[in-house]
């Protein structure tokens, strides 16, 4: 007699049934079978396609059951281990025939002979045998142990919990556990309760579906036990953010998105910086951190801090990751992208703004994945993205796991960068130190421009886990050496933003052009180039003739007035521009007119005027000097975020003048010529100073002298 390994091979003479046939094999020769059939019909047939038949099946062969699996047997007795040993050749004798032991070609004895006796007779039958051997057991012990042993294997039978099949919740009634189960996925999206809450609600919903006092709760033990096995995993008693993150986890296997080329698919999040901020004056605050990540590559293509998120920040991301980055003064040659692993020659040679560009990567976004957030759905951000070429993906509401690069990325940031950063307070209360966090000492253009070269120095050049070979799993790229390797095979194509493609990226509103020019929040902007277009239609029918105005969110100086008749735009200064030396955004405008209702609007930019400089002169002295102590807390706020969000300048955009048809300055420029006023100017009758040039400076001579 055969083993069972070798009586469950196919050999010539076998019976089977195949295509609602009983046939005969007549033959093998490699993986082809061939088949006598009735009437004598030769049949040839793949032993794949055989086996794989739904009626496939060896006639007068019986069925052999699969080997149970032997588990682990770590932490049970050596006592329990012998014994279920000891019962394991005895139930595959039952089982099979012979025990496991037996030698090839061993024959079964009569009484355990499958072929000739039932299962049932088998079992009386071992037990007899062992009953005469000085042990005594009965058929029913044995078919006991024989059913362990079929559920799971050897530590079923050595440990008899291992086989129970009673459910995770015990013997507990059905309609306490659908109640406690309902009232655990109502916590999901509240407030973190007590598990005593759940108890009390899971009663009142036994109370309304059945009665109240039909059925009874468990005792206090026994509903702590139900609740630890139905809340396992879901963080029901735990942090509130945790519980709705593994409610939105997706109930299918995790999937991998599939891309071949940087830019194909990006995206982009919006979060708060653990980081406490020192601010123009002084004043403590934490910022948005807004950035763009590339799935191909993990790259980092843009990342601005700013008080508040806003969608012309989004809007800016778009510039800075089709911009190439520029090496800034101080930073080291080994930032410079000539000295990366970038192919730096190559790409120079199509696009010459990357010749001295830091190393960071030029990427044009093809698709980029957002989230529900205002800042991108608005439709200021949809319309640059559509100027652009580039496609939305719109991600499920409340489901992180539909874009997790960005919300590792900017996980990464807190546990790479930010920790380091003084001021940080930790992400939440509890992880917070006494003190810590309380003194910011990085102001926002200064944390900036830290930020920026973190991103260049550190995450550009750390070997990213999700950047490993396919063929060689124990080599981990960097976002710049996958950038290459990759962009090798799907090329680059430069995209290069004039002055006018930076303001089709700031936000957008229809106006009226009427005989005093354009109000914009109760300010008003004119121009003489307003003089054909003034109480005109604009023939845009579906804005009801109005003209499309784009304005910057953090300088109120200037609107562009798209020239809908000739094309191009048309940049237009507010009228009272010539009161306030500097930008201002809308928040210094809006708390300003917040607090004088009834006041005018020359009124109103002196006293945004006045705030700025108020906040300006620092604290005061002992001479008494009026300082920020003079300032209340909501005005020093609202002057250090406005001066803290600088607009980005404008390539080729028009200066600004600052009264009439007088010389013209840039607004927020410091130097004294550009400060001080046109009359101011004409009376200074002294002679000139000698003009010293400066020299040209020299980036990289100055980086060696930081060390």
């Amino acid at each position: 007699m055969s083993s069972p390994v070798q009586k469950s091979r196919l050999r010539v003479g076998d019976r089977v049934r195949f295509s609602g046939a009983v046939r005969t094999v007549i033959g093998l020769s490699g993986t082809v079978v061939r088949l006598a059939g009735p009437g004598g019909a030769l049949t040839e047939v793949m032993l794949a396609e055989l086996l794989a038949a739904g009626d496939f099946e060896r006639v007068g062969v019986p069925s052999s059951a699969s080997l149970p699996s032997a588990s682990p047997l770590d932490g049970l007795p050596d006592e329990a281990v012998a014994q279920a040993q000891w019962w394991e050749r005895h139930i595959v004798e039952v089982l099979r025939g012979i025990p496991p032991d037996a030698q090839p070609g061993t024959a079964p004895k009569p009484e355990y002979d499958p072929r000739l006796v039932s299962l049932t007779r088998r079992e009386q039958a071992k037990a007899a045998e062992l009953t005469a051997a000085g042990r005594p057991v009965t058929a029913s012990a044995v078919k006991q142990r024989r059913r362990r042993y079929e559920a799971g294997g050897l530590a079923a039978m050595a440990d008899g919990r291992a086989a129970s099949r009673t459910p995770p919740e015990g013997r507990a009634d059905q309609r306490v556990v659908e109640a406690m189960r309902q009232a655990i996925s109502e916590a999901t999206g509240a407030s973190t309760r007590t598990a005593s809450y759940i108890f009390w609600r899971a009663g009142q919903i036994l109370d309304a579906e059945h009665g109240a006092g039909t059925v009874g709760l468990p005792s206090r033990a026994g509903l702590y036990r139900l609740f630890s096995v139905l809340s396992a995993g879901r963080h029901t008693t735990g942090s509130a953010q945790t519980r709705r993150s593994l409610a939105a986890r997706p109930d299918g296997p995790f999937s991998q998105l599939q891309v071949s080329a940087p830019g194909e698919v990006m995206e982009i999040d919006s979060t708060p910086l653990d980081v406490m901020v020192r601010l123009d004056d002084g004043v403590e605050g934490r910022v948005e951190l807004t950035g763009m990540v590339d799935v191909a590559t993990r790259t980092v293509t843009a990342a601005v801090l700013q008080p508040t998120a806003k969608s012309a920040d989004a809007s800016v991301l778009l510039a800075r990751t089709v911009t190439p980055e520029p090496m800034r003064p101080g930073w080291a040659k080994a930032l410079a992208m000539a000295a990366s692993a970038l192919p730096h020659r190559r790409l120079s040679d199509i696009d010459a703004r990357l010749e001295s560009a830091a190393a960071r990567p030029v990427i044009i976004p093809d698709t980029i994945v957002i989230d529900h957030g205002q800042v991108f759905v608005s439709r200021n951000f949809r319309a640059s993205c559509a100027y652009l070429g580039i496609s939305l993906q719109p991600a499920h509401k409340a489901t992180g796991t539909d874009k997790p690069h960005i919300e590792r990325t900017l996980g990464s940031v807190a546990s790479l960068f930010a920790q380091f950063v003084a001021g940080y307070t930790g992400r939440s209360p509890e992880f917070r130190g006494r003190g810590d966090g309380l003194q910011a000492v990085w102001s926002l253009i200064e944390l900036q421009e830290l930020l920026d070269e973190w991103i260049i120095a550190a995450w550009q050049n750390r070997p990213h886990d999700g950047l490993r070979d396919p063929a060689h799993p124990g080599r981990a790229f960097t976002p710049n050496e996958k950038y290459a390797a990759m962009v090798e095979a799907a090329g680059y194509v430069p995209i290069a933003l004039s002055a006018d493609d930076y303001v089709e990226l700031l936000p957008a509103r229809w106006q009226a052009i009427n005989a005093y020019g354009i109000k914009v929040s109760r300010r008003t902007y004119d121009s003489p180039e307003l003089n054909p277009f003034r109480q005109q239609p604009s023939g845009v029918k579906e804005h009801k003739d109005r003209w499309e105005v784009r304005c910057d969110p953090y300088d109120v100086s200037r609107i562009w007035v798209r020239d809908h008749r000739n094309g191009g735009w048309i940049t237009v200064f507010w009228t009272q521009l010539h009161r306030v030396a500097a930008p201002f955004g809308e928040l210094a405008w809006d708390h300003a007119r917040s607090s004088q209702p009834g006041a005018s609007e020359e009124e109103l930019a002196d006293a945004v005027a006045g705030l700025l400089q108020r906040a300006g002169q620092g604290p005061a002295g002992p001479d008494g000097e009026t300082g920020p102590e003079k300032l209340t807390r909501r005005d020093r706020r609202v002057a250090a975020r406005t001066r803290a969000a600088q607009p980005l300048p404008i390539p080729g955009a028009a200066p600004v003048p600052v009264e009439g048809p007088g010389p013209e300055a840039v607004p927020g420029d410091s130097t004294e010529e550009n400060a001080a006023s046109p009359q101011d100017s004409r009376d200074d009758d002294g002679p000139l100073a000698k003009v010293i040039p400066m020299p040209i400076f020299d980036p990289f001579a100055e980086a060696d002298k930081r060390w």
